[in-house]
């Protein structure tokens, strides 16, 4: 499941691999930019930017993408075979004399003036992974609307940028507290520690291939995606419900003992969702 460290770590990779080196292919698979042609332009460098990527090339040009649930950013030697999916799923391709980079089932992906990224990402709040990040304007931001359940705050990248459902569920397991319990319910203490704990997370996992939590060799997270085992810390089964604004509702994972605060009723109805493998892959291969 991506997230700012997925992000930053796919970025890394096709930094590595495109940054510096002209484009010899070129192949936009969206209706808008299907005629669009970036052969003979060098790559100048790819940043991440929250989950967003901004692949920066000569000529004052941003290509931007977003990997949302599934999509995701393969890269291949010249004799490699490509095995992110099947070719109806490719959106994009940039290819050098020694490696390709291959977009897989990208929901958006857009060419941009790079004068015009704030378009694209101006609205971010402060980036756990970027030299932007500021934890004051982070909290700040967060405890803008105190009626707000914290697990919607957290997830809301207008606030702080990378944090996605996987680090929702573990922070607020951390914090002792449910991801229902309002932004302006949060013990003070725990609120000031916030911050600083959700860039330790991400910081430690950025350059893992296992995304872990929990700093244990045989469990890799306390509660995300492993109801109804027991909590690591009490026994209890671990629960799971939905979360969200109606249109958009997010699988979440507590503890009903170790976390204080609202939470949906014992066999309340929710949505489907595939169960997530109890291992998360934090970086996607190649």
């Amino acid at each position: 499941m991506p997230e700012g460290d997925t992000v930053w770590q796919t970025a890394k990779r096709l930094h590595a691999a495109l940054a510096g080196k002209v484009l010899y292919r070129s192949d936009l698979r969206v209706p808008k930019y299907a005629t669009a042609d970036l052969t003979g332009r060098t790559v100048l460098d790819v940043t991440p930017r929250g989950k967003h990527l901004l692949t920066r090339i000569e000529g004052g040009l941003t290509l931007h993408s977003h990997l949302r649930m599934d999509g995701s950013w393969k890269v291949y030697g010249n004799a490699e075979r490509w095995t992110g999916g099947p070719a109806h799923q490719i959106r994009a391709i940039l290819g050098t004399l020694d490696r390709t980079a291959v977009g897989y089932r990208l929901p958006v992906l857009e060419l941009l003036r790079t004068t015009d990224e704030h378009r694209a990402v101006g609205h971010l709040g402060p980036d756990l992974l970027g030299p932007d990040w500021d934890p004051d304007l982070a909290l700040t931001n967060l405890q803008s609307d105190p009626e707000r359940p914290l697990g919607e705050a957290l997830l809301d990248q207008r606030n702080l940028a990378g944090i996605g459902n996987v680090y929702k569920s573990e922070l607020c397991f951390l914090l002792r507290v449910t991801p229902w319990l309002p932004v302006g319910a949060l013990p003070q203490d725990r609120a000031a520690l916030l911050p600083a704990l959700a860039k330790k997370l991400l910081e430690a996992n950025r350059d893992r291939q296992i995304r872990s939590t929990t700093g244990l060799r045989l469990h890799d997270l306390f509660v995300y995606g492993r109801a109804p085992r027991p909590c690591l810390r009490c026994n209890t089964p671990i629960r799971a419900g939905d979360q969200g604004d109606g249109s958009r509702e997010r699988p979440t994972y507590w503890c009903p003992t170790c976390q204080q605060g609202p939470a949906p009723a014992p066999g309340a109805p929710r949505a489907t969702h595939p169960r997530p493998q109890r291992r998360t892959p934090n970086r996607p291969t190649n």
